[in-house]
């Protein structure tokens, strides 16, 4: 089993980054995705860093070398009439169709999920937005902005003054996430009942559900979180420390771990009764931090990791990437996917991280812009050459 979700078919009309990270996890699996893009220019990703000399190979840049692999390209101009019906007549095709426009945009466009089951009752529409297609107004929503709306950013750094966003764009590439359990949880109803489904998905309302704890916390309370850098309400030590040439991390978050700590290091002074409690611990965190400093700062960060897992710590590297692709654990589970060019080059990117059983991810090149348009509406549609090459000419397609 190579391909579990081999068979599902979607139409694919997201760009930027959350939808397409979705629908790239989703390739990987197996399903066909339908890239559908506007005509000459396509999905604005195509444009980002593809001529950059560090960061692209044979013109097309990091970017749509990652979201766009195992997928397949069709232009379409969806704003015409007949790129409508085109699109009306794939949709009869399709499990899925998948969107992340602003509110509205499906709508105007007369491709929304009520247009859409006129055509084909059992179709599954997913639209990813800022806030939810019954938002108030229509704000614009980038990862960096729904960060900061949601209070991401406020807890984000090491105090109020200096908020910090993420450092990867966690809005975007958890909303995707989000976009596909309520896909596959759709699929799986219509399996039940024969019935299709309209998924909203909020990227505002993802990221109050990654508050998560955080977030009770404060209902219970009243009170707004400080920022605390690498620390831990509850848990110390638990933070980041420079080593003699890096930095190492303690998660102390069990209570016999922290017999081990003091074995580990000889921590004589800090083997004290008040510290045999995380309570305890907390109230002296900043003594605790301070000594643990001092003592990783005297040697490298490789020894005091030896020492610490001698001693069952839990502990870790900051990494740098070129470390992190390094691991043995990332190379032995197929993380670093190399996906064959047209012209030969191989491309090293992050592989899927779902494994089920014994399935091994093929990886595809990303396609050039419209590649697979003659395949998908003669297979599709049943069009013959010249129908598409009329289309084409009247760039349609």
């Amino acid at each position: 089993m190579s391909s579990p979700l081999k068979g599902i078919k979607i139409l694919d009309l997201t760009h930027m980054l959350a939808g397409p990270y979705g629908t790239m996890l989703l390739a990987d699996l197996g399903a066909e995705i339908i890239k559908i893009e506007p005509p000459l220019k396509g999905e604005i990703t195509r444009s980002l860093l593809n001529n950059d000399p560090e960061y692209s190979v044979d013109g097309v840049g990091p970017y749509h070398l990652t979201l766009g692999r195992n997928k397949k390209s069709l232009t379409l101009d969806l704003k015409s009439e007949p790129g409508k019906n085109i699109f009306y007549q794939l949709v009869k095709k399709a499990d899925v169709v998948i969107d992340n426009f602003s509110s509205g945009v499906m709508k105007r466009l007369k491709i929304d999920h009520e247009t859409l089951k006129s055509h084909n009752e059992k179709i599954i529409s997913c639209s990813i937005s800022g806030f939810g297609e019954d938002a108030e107004s229509n704000r614009p929503a980038y990862d960096n902005i729904i960060q900061g709306i949601s209070g991401l950013m406020s807890l984000t750094g090491s105090n109020h003054k200096e908020p910090i966003k993420s450092g990867v764009p966690i809005s975007d590439l958890s909303t995707g996430m989000f976009a596909i359990i309520g896909i596959l949880t759709a699929l799986r109803n219509k399996e039940a009942t024969g019935k299709g489904d309209k998924i909203d998905i909020s990227m505002l309302d993802c990221q109050a559900s990654l508050l998560n704890y955080i977030a009770t916390m404060h209902l219970i309370s009243g009170k707004d979180p400080e920022p605390i850098g690498n620390e831990h309400p509850v848990h110390t030590p638990f933070n980041s420390y420079k080593t003699a040439d890096g930095f190492i991390i303690l998660s102390v978050v069990h209570e016999d771990f922290w017999p081990n700590l003091v074995q580990a290091l000889d921590l004589k002074d800090l083997d004290i009764e008040k510290y045999e409690s995380a309570t305890g611990r907390s109230k002296d965190r900043a003594k605790i931090d301070s000594t643990l400093e001092e003592i990783f700062l005297t040697n490298t960060t490789e020894h005091w990791l030896k020492i610490l897992n001698e001693h069952r710590v839990p502990c870790g590297p900051v990494n740098k990437l070129s470390e992190v692709f390094n691991d043995p654990d990332l190379i032995k589970r197929d993380m670093i996917a190399q996906v064959k060019q047209p012209s030969g080059a191989i491309v090293k990117m992050p592989g899927n991280p779902i494994k089920i059983g014994d399935a091994k991810t093929e990886y595809k090149n990303s396609p050039e812009l419209g590649e697979h348009s003659l395949e998908i509406l003669n297979n599709w549609l049943g069009m013959t050459e010249e129908q598409i090459a009329e289309l084409k000419e009247d760039n349609i397609i």
